[in-house]
C-alpha cells in the first residue's frame, strides 16, 4: 500500500479493482433489500395503521420493536459470524429475515404486528456490522472509507427505488383477495430469500481462500492486511465474548454508539414517518411514493462523494462531525419551513447527513478497535445506536406527533441528540495517542 499522497501500484489497482467488483455490487443489494424489508413499513402504514385500528403512538411502538431485538442479537450474530464464517451466516440471515419479512403479509392485529416485527430485528440482527466486518477482512484501511460509504448508498437507494415501488405495490389492492400493502410484503420479502442462497455461491470467506484473485494480486493482499493488523497494538486485545465483556466497561465504545445515535435516528425516524409526513400536505399514495424518493436519490449521489472525500484527505473526524450537524440543521428547519418545496428541501439536507455519516464514521471506528474486539465492537456501536436512535427515537417521535400533532416538532429531540453526538466525535477524536484502552485505541483521525 503506498504511503499517504503516494500512487497505488499496478498490482494494488488490480487487486482492489477485481475484490471491489467481486464482492460489492452483491452486497449492496442484499443490503438494499435488508433496508427495504425493515423500512416497508413506511409505506404500508398509508394503509395497514387503519386496517389494523392502529393509534399512531402504537404504530410507532411497533415499528420499534425491530430495534429493540435487533440490539438484542446483534453481538451474538456478530460473533456467531466469526465462528461459522461470513459466507453461510451472511445467507442464513438473509434467508430468515426474507421468511419473515413476507410474513409480515399475514399480520391480522395490533398484537401480531408487534410479534412479527420483534421477530423480524432478530431475523437481520448482525447484517450490516457483519458486513463491516467482512469488509475489513477484504479491504486495507485507506480503501474502506469510500467503499463503505459506497455499500452503504443502498440504504438511500433502498428508499429511492422502494418509495414509487410502495406506491405501485399499494395499488394491487384487492387483487386476489390481499390487500396493498399484504402484496408489498410479501413481493418484497421473496427476492431477499433467493440472494440468501446466492451468498453460499458467491462469497468467500477469507481473502487465503480467494481463487478467482490471481496468486500474486492473492499474496499481496493477505500480506497488506496482515502488516496492518500487526501495526495495532494488541496489549488489551481479546477475542469473542472475552473481549465483549471489556467494551462493556468501555466509555469509548458508548460515545461512538450515542454519536452513532444521531445518524441512526434520522434515517430510522424519517425511514418510518417521512411517508405520513409527506402524504399531510395531501399527496395520494403514489404521490407520496414519488416524492418520498426524492430526499433519498440525493443522499445517494452526495454520500459516496462525501466518503471519497474523506479517504483522499485521510480525514474521518471533521468529515463525520459535519454530517451530524447537517442533521440538526435540517430538522431546526423543519419546524420553520411549511411549503411542501422547502420541506423536501430540508429532508434531502438530514439524509445526506444521516447517511454521508457512514462512510467515515464506520472507518473512523473500525481504525479504532483493537483486531480482537473489532467483531463484537461494530456490533455493539450498531446495536445500541439501532437501539437508541431506532427504538427509542421511532417511539418518542409517534408520541411527540399523538400528543401534539405536529410532525415538525417531533422531530427536535433528533437535532438534540445529533449535535451531542457531534460534539462528542470532535472530544474523543482529538487529534493525540493514547494507550489502548480494553481494545479500543483512540488515536489520530
Amino acid at each position: 500500500m503506498p504511503e499517504v499522497g503516494g500512487a497505488p501500484t499496478a498490482l494494488e489497482r488490480s487487486t482492489m479493482r477485481r475484490v471491489a467488483w467481486r464482492i460489492m455490487p452483491f452486497l449492496m443489494v442484499c443490503y438494499l433489500f435488508a433496508i427495504l424489508d425493515r423500512g416497508n413499513v413506511g409505506m404500508a402504514s398509508l394503509q395497514m395503521v387503519q386496517d389494523l385500528d392502529m393509534s399512531k403512538a402504537a404504530f410507532g411502538f411497533g415499528a420499534s420493536l425491530f430495534f429493540v431485538s435487533y440490539f438484542l442479537f446483534e453481538v451474538p450474530s456478530n460473533l456467531a459470524l466469526q465462528r461459522f464464517g461470513a459466507r453461510r451466516w451472511i445467507a442464513r440471515i438473509m434467508i430468515t429475515w426474507g421468511v419473515v419479512s413476507a410474513c409480515m403479509a399475514l399480520v391480522k392485529s395490533e398484537s401480531s404486528f408487534y410479534v412479527m416485527r420483534f421477530i423480524l430485528g432478530a431475523a437481520e440482527a448482525g447484517f450490516f456490522p457483519g458486513v463491516l466486518l467482512y469488509l475489513t477482512y477484504w479491504l486495507p484501511a485507506n480503501y474502506r472509507g469510500r467503499l463503505i460509504a459506497l455499500f452503504g448508498i443502498s440504504i438511500p437507494a433502498a428508499s429511492f427505488i422502494g418509495s414509487p415501488l410502495g406506491g405501485v405495490f399499494l395499488s394491487l389492492d384487492g387483487s386476489l383477495g390481499l390487500r396493498g400493502w399484504q402484496w408489498l410484503f410479501l413481493l418484497e420479502g421473496i427476492p431477499t430469500i433467493l440472494l440468501g442462497l446466492v451468498c453460499l455461491v458467491l462469497l468467500t470467506d477469507k481473502p487465503e481462500q480467494a481463487l478467482w484473485l490471481r496468486d500474486d494480486e492473492r499474496s499481496w493482499l493477505c500480506h497488506e492486511l496482515k502488516r496492518e493488523k500487526a501495526g495495532r497494538s494488541n496489549k488489551a486485545e481479546k477475542t469473542g465474548w472475552r473481549s465483549f465483556v471489556e467494551l462493556l466497561r468501555n466509555p469509548y465504545v458508548y460515545a461512538m454508539a450515542l454519536a452513532c445515535s444521531g445518524a441512526s435516528a434520522a434515517g430510522s425516524v424519517l425511514g418510518v414517518w417521512q411517508p405520513q409526513f409527506l402524504k399531510s400536505f395531501g399527496l395520494t399514495n403514489f404521490e407520496t411514493g414519488l416524492i418520498n424518493s426524492v430526499p433519498y436519490g440525493i443522499a445517494c449521489v452526495l454520500m459516496v462523494l462525501w466518503g471519497r472525500h474523506s479517504d483522499r484527505t485521510n480525514e474521518r473526524r471533521w468529515h463525520t462531525a459535519a454530517t451530524l450537524f447537517l442533521i440538526a440543521i435540517g430538522f431546526l428547519g423543519v419546524f420553520t419551513v411549511h411549503s411542501l418545496a422547502g420541506t423536501v428541501a430540508l429532508l434531502s439536507m438530514v439524509l445526506v447527513g444521516a447517511y454521508a455519516f457512514k462512510g467515515p464514521f464506520w472507518a473512523l471506528s473500525s481504525g479504532w478497535l483493537g483486531a480482537g474486539s473489532v467483531a463484537a465492537g461494530l456490533a455493539m456501536i450498531n446495536a445500541t445506536s439501532n437501539l437508541i436512535g431506532g427504538g427509542l427515537m421511532v417511539n418518542v417521535y409517534g408520541l411527540i406527533l399523538d400528543g401534539t400533532g405536529n410532525y415538525a416538532l417531533a422531530l427536535l429531540p433528533i437535532a438534540a441528540v445529533s449535535i451531542v453526538g457531534a460534539l462528542l466525535v470532535l472530544a474523543i477524536s482529538r487529534p493525540r495517542r493514547e494507550p489502548v484502552l480494553h481494545g479500543v485505541a483512540v488515536e489520530k483521525a
